[in-house]
């Protein structure tokens, strides 16, 4: 099992920000090897959406569908995807910070296959990587 906390704060109101975050499309924008996402069920956002996403992690790719299984309007949104190359389960939430937005976010996921053999080692890779992937989303919504 990987899990990763991240807590980043951005300089844009609370709403633009969950906005953004929970229209998942937008994760190629901002999500390293994050090829396409796309909206599996009809808008708007609610408990039971679904959508699939196509990504690459270690020059293999990973097919996922995920299902929201948690949803605060405006606060937090949780999906999951129990199934795949790579199954994990996201948690993204935004509350008012300072004159800006406090970002939280946790994620798990468990390896199977040639994953699972490595997990040791992709721990640290996959800590990193998400690390990244927020600070770019930062420096996107902020330069909006």
């Amino acid at each position: 099992m990987i899990s990763v906390n991240i807590s980043i704060d951005i300089n844009r109101p609370p709403d633009e920000v969950f906005a953004f975050l929970s229209d998942f499309e937008n994760n190629p924008k901002w999500q390293n090897g994050m090829k396409v996402c796309t909206w599996t069920s009809k808008p708007p956002l609610r408990l039971g959406s679904t959508y699939s996403q196509e990504a690459s992690f270690l020059g293999r790719p990973i097919f996922s569908h995920f299902e929201v299984i948690a949803y605060e309007p405006g606060k937090m949104v949780k999906a999951t995807s129990p199934a795949g190359t790579f199954p994990i389960t996201f948690t993204r939430s935004v509350e008012p910070h300072g004159t800006g937005t406090r970002v939280k976010a946790l994620i798990e996921g468990d390896s199977s296959g040639v994953f699972k053999l490595a997990e040791p080692l992709m721990a640290p890779m996959v800590r990193k990587s998400i690390e990244a992937d927020y600070a770019r989303l930062k420096e996107l919504l902020e330069r909006m």
